[in-house]
């Protein structure tokens, strides 16, 4: 069994090593890391999963972004240490991060991802939400209240907050 807690600045290394471990090289010069750079992510729901021995098995974070003025989450990066993957530890960590932004009031959920994989978690394709290039399209991915929400994704102003 695992023990969900909030990510704390301690684990920050030890989550970034995970997802050194989990993405190719340069995942941080992906679009999707130019809409987090220089923004703090939503500590609140920004997740680490410990077995009994208090080893690291998965780690989520979420980042606040816009589309025009609408507010919403980037999910991501999300991701299990290989030798615990098929376990649902993935699912546990979207179904938790999920339900955290939907008490916090959070209306919409995107991300970058494979529909065939989250769709199970009730994220569907975005027609007319862009995220910045190159980003396929078929792989912009939402959860929420989409109704009226279309254009590209944007940074998170200094100004503004949650």
């Amino acid at each position: 069994m695992y023990a969900l807690t909030r990510e704390n600045p301690d684990d920050r290394w030890e989550v970034e090593a995970l997802y050194d471990l989990c993405f190719a090289p340069g995942r941080e010069a992906l679009s999707s890391y130019r809409l987090r750079d220089g923004i703090p992510a939503v500590r609140e729901l920004c997740l680490v999963a410990r077995d009994p021995d208090g080893i690291l098995g998965g780690a989520i974070r979420f980042w606040p972004v816009r589309i025009g003025r609408a507010e919403a989450l980037l999910l991501g990066p999300v991701a299990v240490h290989p030798t615990r993957q098929g376990e649902g530890l993935g699912g546990m960590l979207i179904r938790e991060g999920v339900a955290r932004a939907e008490a916090l009031s959070w209306p919409r959920i995107l991300l970058v991802g494979d529909e065939p994989y989250y769709s199970r978690f009730g994220f569907r394709r975005l027609d007319g939400v862009e995220m910045p290039p190159p980003t396929n399209p078929a792989r912009v991915l939402g959860v929420g209240d989409w109704d009226g929400v279309s254009g590209r994704v944007t940074r998170w102003g200094a100004e503004e907050g949650h």
